[in-house]
């Protein structure tokens, strides 16, 4: 059996995440005191009573979901009380840096640090220009292809065979779900966000990033990564620093991401963190494969048991 982590992205965010783990498992808690003193505020606090609001900033949310993400993924190594082997990581969008975190590719400290950039650029992005996004269901991708090209949008993310999302200025959203409906699709969804994630409007967002990415030290990965941009792993440190900064404006491939973790060898997988959003991508992409979810103690236990089987 060979294991592979998932981690969420923005938008996976609760009030409350995390916090069970916090309070039973002090090498939980532990990472939450950790991310706080580098963030600067009470993060446990933000994450286990809000606002809401607060919370789902994206210079918050950013690296609270990677915390929470990590607290799990701690709660099940300890629970299964020994050394839980990993072949690869992947995650979507912002999760990415979780996986890379996972692979040794960036420490604890410098991932909490970039996560936090990482938000507050995209946030002011979506202040400068107002976007929005839209997700297809029901429709192949090269109707949705016609449908970005008719409406003035762009493809955000490919997240499964018959879901991907749209992404562009604010008023371009009605145009593609008018698009979307007259091409056949069976549903299209404005989605709650601040902007328009993942597409050109991110631009100056990408551009402070790289520059925050510099005096980072990137290392090697020890285990797998598959790349949002290119739907195949991660190479070498120099090119990794290049794609993260490149993931800001471009299209996420989940579908090739998750395709490929298969292809590699992917029979199992368990996603760490708030949400099973990927466990029901993955249902779609991969329906023999099975995605396990762990954001509680009552996951993570139940995922321990398991390693024994490896």
């Amino acid at each position: 059996m060979s294991w592979m982590l998932l981690f969420p992205g923005q938008g996976a965010q609760v009030v409350g995440m995390g916090g069970e783990l916090a309070a039973e498992l002090p090498e939980c808690r532990a990472l939450f005191e950790q991310a706080s003193q580098v963030l600067g505020f009470d993060l446990l606090r933000l994450c286990t009573e809000g606002p809401l609001e607060e919370l789902t900033r994206s210079g918050n949310t950013q690296p609270a979901i990677f915390v929470v993400s990590m607290a799990a993924r701690l709660a099940w190594a300890e629970l299964a009380g020994s050394t839980v082997p990993v072949a690869g990581a992947a995650g979507l969008s912002s999760g990415e840096w979780a996986a890379l975190h996972e692979a040794g590719v960036v420490s604890f400290d410098d991932t909490v640090r970039i996560l936090q950039a990482r938000g507050h650029f995209m946030q002011a992005a979506c202040e400068a220009t107002p976007g929005g996004m839209l997700t297809i269901i029901g429709l192949p991708l090269a109707q949705v292809r016609e449908v970005a090209a008719a409406s003035g949008l762009e493809i955000a993310n490919l997240n499964s065979p018959v879901q991907t999302v749209l992404s562009g200025h604010a008023d371009q959203i009605a145009a593609g779900e008018a698009a979307a409906k007259a091409a056949g699709a069976k549903r299209a969804l404005r989605l709650t966000v601040a902007g328009a994630f993942h597409s050109s409007l991110m631009q100056p967002a990408a551009d402070q990033l790289a520059a925050v990415l510099q005096d980072i030290d990137f290392q090697a990965p020890r285990i797998p990564v598959w790349s949002n941009v290119t739907g195949h792993t991660h190479t070498t440190p120099d090119a990794i620093r290049r794609r993260m900064v490149e993931q800001v404006v471009s299209s996420v491939r989940w579908t090739d991401c998750f395709s490929n973790m298969v292809a590699a060898g992917m029979d199992r997988a368990v996603e760490c963190g708030p949400g099973a959003v990927l466990a029901g991508l993955g249902r779609r992409i991969e329906p023999a494969v099975k995605v396990l979810n762990i954001f509680d103690l009552a996951g993570a236990r139940e995922v321990a048991k398991l390693v024994p089987e490896v």
